[in-house]
């Protein structure tokens, strides 16, 4: 199952369109400013649409609740170019913002990411770059669900104290970027519900962080071609969640013995590493061939 989906079957059904409402002109406003920072006239013609009509509800690409307040921003495969303007964090009922498969460059406004309303944040497949900032409140009440910026330029340390202020975090995808250094382990502190990560194709060294089988949801995790080394954490092993398990292309190495224990594991790559298997024949034929395994 492709991340992404896996990652709204996990949310509850909670994007049902209710009658629209005229649009509040402060939204509208709002708006016109995020697409004030495209590069003309590669807005792939948002601005005939948007600056024609005065109701920023019928706008393309822009879904609104029964009081006019802009819920949704579904602009994905636009040819969109420009920044992403931070101002789309004053759309205080914005639950889900989807710019992905576009040309945006610059940083991702951390505003976005620690949002009081955007449930569902995909930039994936865009040209952004920079470091992701960590978050500097206390507050664990972030409603972020599901962050996609997988696919950009993003390099630098990968956030560790932001997870554990995300009390609803869901799922993560950051595969694809030049993010460096340790994976963290504090994805499910306060979520968890914490169930699908993807970290493969970055630059990240070091060992697996143990506290990862921390996460008794744990569906997916997956981490290869990076820089990782050591052994599998005994505790990764705690995660009997876990169904599907991916490290392939690093510098694993040691004994497994435990894999018996993932009794919901339906897929294993662990293919270019170096272990002693005791266990199951199925997963020693997959290391053998340097290939992945589908289990029982």
């Amino acid at each position: 199952m492709n991340f992404f989906h896996l990652a709204l079957v996990l949310l509850p059904l909670s994007f049902i369109c209710p009658p629209v409402g005229s649009c509040i002109e402060q939204e509208r406003l709002t708006l016109l400013r995020f697409l004030a920072e495209l590069s003309p006239p590669h807005d792939n013609g948002l601005a005939a649409s948007w600056r024609n009509r005065t109701d920023c509800c019928t706008w393309e690409g822009i879904i609104c609740d029964v009081d006019g307040a802009v819920t949704e921003i579904l602009l994905a495969s636009r040819g969109l170019e420009g920044r992403i303007s931070s101002s789309l964090s004053e759309l205080t009922s914005l639950s889900r913002l989807n710019l992905s498969y576009n040309s945006l460059s610059g940083g991702l406004p951390p505003e976005l990411i620690f949002s009081g309303s955007i449930v569902v944040l995909d930039v994936s497949f865009n040209c952004l770059g920079g470091e992701l900032q960590e978050v500097d409140s206390s507050s664990s009440d972030w409603p972020l669900q599901v962050l996609n910026i997988s696919s950009n330029l993003f390099t630098g340390a990968f956030p560790s104290t932001t997870w554990e202020k995300m009390s609803n975090l869901v799922a993560i995808n950051a595969s694809n970027n030049s993010f460096t250094g340790h994976i963290p382990s504090s994805f499910c502190i306060s979520s968890l519900s914490f169930a699908a990560l993807d970290l493969c194709y970055n630059q990240f060294s070091g060992e697996i962080p143990a506290g990862i089988g921390k996460c008794s949801a744990l569906r997916m995790l997956k981490a290869g071609h990076n820089n990782i080394t050591g052994a599998l954490p005994d505790d990764l092993f705690h995660a009997t969640s876990l169904e599907y398990l991916s490290f392939p292309n690093n510098g694993l190495q040691g004994t497994i013995k435990l894999v018996i224990k993932l009794s919901n594991l339906v897929f294993l790559d662990l293919g270019g590493e170096q272990f002693q298997w005791q266990g199951p024949r199925i997963y020693r034929r997959a290391q053998e061939t340097g290939g992945a395994s589908h289990g029982p």
